[in-house]
């Protein structure tokens, strides 16, 4: 039996078709709802987002289809167009750029987010903060230490469970850190894998995302964590799947298996559906009421 607390929505990064397209796309796949990406290329781009994101929802809303989240700016013009369209919570993180520190780059982010929570706090609308990986906020104490000063209706925690398998953190610890924050999780998986070498040189890892079943994240284990303290909300499925045709070849964005019309992106929409119908069943199945 399905579990009423719980709906699973997932990332639309990988379609670009229109906007009714994609509305007919993820209800032909069963998802209850979508994040949606407001970045240029997109249905929504950042430039005309109080426009045209309040116009999307409403279209997507006639179509059966509800923008849970959008993956975009920490800015007012989003802030804005969420708070228009009724969309309660935007995603984004904190990036540290190349060359840059740490601590100053996390500095500069969390004045940034403070001038923002009157705005958020009046819109009604929720700025949430991913664990990732590379150059942004690669840990949940890095995340906990962000967002841990803010009202979390205001500003909280994405926790990315495949990222946390990448970085080594188990699912009960990583949920204690972030609990009192926590929005959203969003469900991955992907691992370290060994890039060839030779003449002794010092091996070298790139990051490959996987089936639910396969990577470092043990979806199970975050699925039975996150019932026990019960969690109501979302679970979204990013839907990121590196090329197995591949081996031993850094990775690239054109390694991903999107099904993505008119992009670079090496596509196999039947093998891309098939894995995300799969990882979509799965993650149901570890919510599901006995």
């Amino acid at each position: 039996m399905s579990n009423p607390t719980i709906r699973f929505t997932v990332f639309t990064k990988p379609w670009r078709e229109p906007l009714a397209e994609l509305a007919r796309h993820v209800r032909k796949l069963d998802f209850d709802g979508i994040e949606l990406p407001v970045r240029p290329g997109f249905q929504v781009e950042p430039s005309a987002v109080v426009r045209d994101l309040p116009a999307a929802a409403l279209l997507l809303a006639d179509e059966g289809v509800r923008i849970a989240s959008v993956a975009g700016a920490a800015d007012e013009a989003t802030i804005e167009a969420c708070a228009l369209a009724r969309i309660p919570l935007i995603r984004t993180l904190v990036k540290i750029p190349p060359g840059g520190q740490y601590l100053a780059s996390t500095e500069e982010a969390l004045r940034q987010i403070e001038r923002l929570t009157p705005r958020l706090q009046q819109a009604g609308v929720c700025l949430g903060i991913q664990n990732h990986c590379y150059r942004e906020i690669s840990s949940v104490m890095g995340l906990r230490e962000l967002v841990r000063r803010f009202d979390p209706n205001q500003v909280a925690a994405v926790l990315d469970v495949g990222h946390c398998g990448l970085a080594g953190e188990l699912p009960d610890l990583a949920l204690d850190a972030v609990w009192s924050h926590l929005r959203l999780v969003n469900f991955k998986n992907a691992c370290w894998q060994l890039i060839a070498s030779s003449d002794g040189a010092p091996a070298q890892y790139q990051c490959v995302f996987t089936p639910g079943r396969e990577g470092m994240a043990h979806w199970p284990t975050f699925a039975r964590e996150l019932r026990q303290r019960g969690y109501r909300g979302d679970i979204c499925l990013t839907a990121e799947y590196s090329d197995s045709r591949q081996p031993g070849q850094p990775r690239r964005e054109s390694d991903l298996v999107h099904y993505a019309p008119g992009l670079e992106y090496d596509r196999d929409p039947q093998r891309f559906e098939q894995l995300l119908r799969q990882d979509l069943a799965f993650a149901r199945s570890l919510f599901a009421i006995a």
